[in-house]
């Protein structure tokens, strides 16, 4: 007989195996062109949203349910019930990019940068064009006064949306225009 792990309204087999993550790259991509094309940052926004819905779809109920209850914990500055659920969700599902992005959130707003930073790598690695990890991890890097360091990873995410809201934390380059 199968152990079970009981989480707050949520049962999930001990050992089971959670599915690979949706392969959302096709989708992402055509956003992200997009956005490179849109006229102006209202219209932007729109597509911004639907990134998220992308990189928050997780790859089985079991993982949604993790997802959904750290955001909200997070949502109401929740962070141990919040990074509790993230814990278990990167546990469980290794290779889903936004498990560690969302926990690397919640490190960063308790200014634990240099877990944030780990974090932000490991959803990188499994999402590389992760518009929003790549912005967070340049705000974690303004955090640990890696200034230079920051700058060029927010141009890459700049690169790939430029609508982001963090593009005003971009600073011109002596001698370059944005």
């Amino acid at each position: 007989m199968r152990q079970l792990l009981i989480l707050p309204f949520l049962a999930v087999p001990a050992f089971a195996d959670c599915p690979p993550p949706p392969d959302i790259s096709d989708a992402a991509t055509a956003l992200l062109e997009r956005a490179q094309a849109a006229p102006n940052e209202m219209a932007a926004q729109g597509i911004s949203g639907q990134l998220w819905e992308l990189w928050a779809t997780a790859p089985n109920a079991q993982a949604q349910a993790l997802l959904d209850r750290g955001m909200s914990a997070r949502a109401s500055y929740n962070f141990i019930d919040a990074l509790d659920a993230f814990d278990r969700l990167v546990d469980y599902c290794p290779d889903y990019a936004e498990g560690y992005n969302q926990r690397a959130f919640v490190n960063f707003l308790r200014q634990d940068f240099a877990s944030a930073l780990v974090d932000l790598d490991l959803a990188l690695e499994r999402s590389p064009r992760h518009v929003a990890a790549i912005s967070g991890k340049a705000l974690t890097l303004m955090g640990l006064g890696r200034n230079d360091e920051a700058q060029e990873v927010l141009r890459e995410a700049v690169a790939l949306n430029p609508w982001i809201s963090e593009r005003s934390l971009l600073i011109e380059p002596p001698g370059k225009e944005l």
